[in-house]
């Protein structure tokens, strides 16, 4: 099986993401440190989508100035705008398998789709 993770290593939650995908059999993982390798706009929207979240689900608040910058408010269009120019807002980690997608908080979900 296939296995993207979206992963920040300083995140807790998405180290024991890891973790358990790393000790899965028959997992061959992909890992996007995505601070680094920035999100595209398109593929954004699709895994937020098919985790069944909307953009503002998916804004991470806590740590960042996306409040004070008002996307706590702001529509869709304009979260996921700002999520691509700075990947820092979107929250973490999602996993995608052939299973499907899935905003791994706690990390355990992620056994939902392996």
């Amino acid at each position: 099986m296939k296995a993207t993770i979206w992963h920040n290593p300083a995140c807790g939650t998405s180290r024991k993401t890891l973790a358990i995908l790393e000790e899965t059999p028959h997992v061959e993982l992909t890992v996007i440190e995505y601070l680094k390798s920035a999100y595209t706009r398109d593929k954004l929207a699709q895994i937020i989508a098919d985790a069944g979240l909307t953009p503002k689900e998916a804004l991470r608040l806590r740590g960042t100035d996306a409040e004070e910058r008002g996307l706590d408010t702001a529509d869709d269009a304009t979260i996921l705008d700002a999520m691509v120019d700075n990947p820092a807002y979107v929250n973490r980690p999602f996993v995608e398998t052939d299973k499907g997608v899935r905003f791994c908080r706690p990390q355990e979900i992620v056994n939902e789709i392996l």
